[in-house]
């Protein structure tokens, strides 16, 4: 079981492929990456975005695929135009079921994505996901669809379902969950936690529905159990950070 994530570097581990591989060893699931842009951030900032050269982009995950049989996957931050043309080409050639988290902006409101973003995603990558799991405010720009409800949140799933299945996921919704998938809409419901722990959890959502597809769970499922699993990431998180990783001592006091 193994799953690669093509995503931005959060130094500060909460975020990014070093949350996404965070999450796949959690999950038992064997990870790679690509890495496509390195950035100087923590929790409360983002002072600098460094965009890998597209076609080294483009190298690492040939090199990967050389060396691993991965089917599944994920992306994150991609950043530009050219990251996103390379990535959905090497979707395509080597055929991914790639979730794609469409990473635009950070938790803590730095830009993460560049000028024409958003139009490359729906031209170039949508086409290639398997499926796409935008926040509301994500969804709000692939789909042009303001957002205030939870029947918003379906209009908007079904323009953005003409390019690929889609979740919106529901922080912003009380804590439902808008589902598409194969032109049928669902809500998967799920407690809303009131905390600032936030930071990374569409990343490990993201990646934990990549980890449970390549251990054979079909995509409903999948999208079910990840969003289990950061609901209580989120629950038990440290450091103002998702921090999958509580100690086992910790775990084991007694209340």
């Amino acid at each position: 079981m193994m799953a690669i994530s093509v995503a931005g570097l959060d130094p500060s581990g909460g975020a990014g492929i070093l949350g996404d591989i965070k999450t796949f060893s959690a999950l038992g699931v064997y990870g790679a990456v690509a890495v496509t842009a390195l950035t100087s951030q923590n929790v409360k900032r983002v002072s600098g975005v460094l965009p890998v050269p597209p076609d080294f982009v483009g190298e690492q995950i040939d090199l990967v695929m050389e060396d691993l049989p991965l089917v599944h996957g994920k992306t994150g931050m991609l950043y530009s135009e050219d990251i996103i043309r390379v990535v959905a080409e090497k979707i395509r050639e080597y055929r991914l079921r790639m979730v794609v988290d469409p990473v635009m902006v950070a938790a803590s409101g730095g830009r993460l994505s560049s000028e024409g973003f958003v139009d490359a995603l729906k031209r170039y990558l949508l086409p290639e996901a398997l499926i796409v799991t935008p926040n509301v405010a994500e969804a709000e720009k692939l789909s042009g669809v303001r957002i205030s409800s939870v029947d918003d949140a379906r209009r908007a799933a079904r323009v953005i379902g003409d390019l690929c299945d889609v979740i919106i996921t529901g922080g912003h919704l009380g804590g439902k969950n808008i589902i598409l998938l194969d032109g049928e809409i669902s809500v998967l419901e799920g407690e809303l936690i009131e905390t600032s722990n936030t930071h990374g959890s569409g990343c490990s959502f993201s990646a934990a529905a990549a980890a449970y597809l390549s251990r054979g769970f079909d995509l409903h499922e999948s999208l079910k159990m990840a969003d289990a699993f950061v609901r209580e990431a989120i629950r038990h998180g440290r450091y103002g950070t998702l921090n999958q990783f509580w100690s086992l001592e910790e775990k084991e006091k007694p209340d």
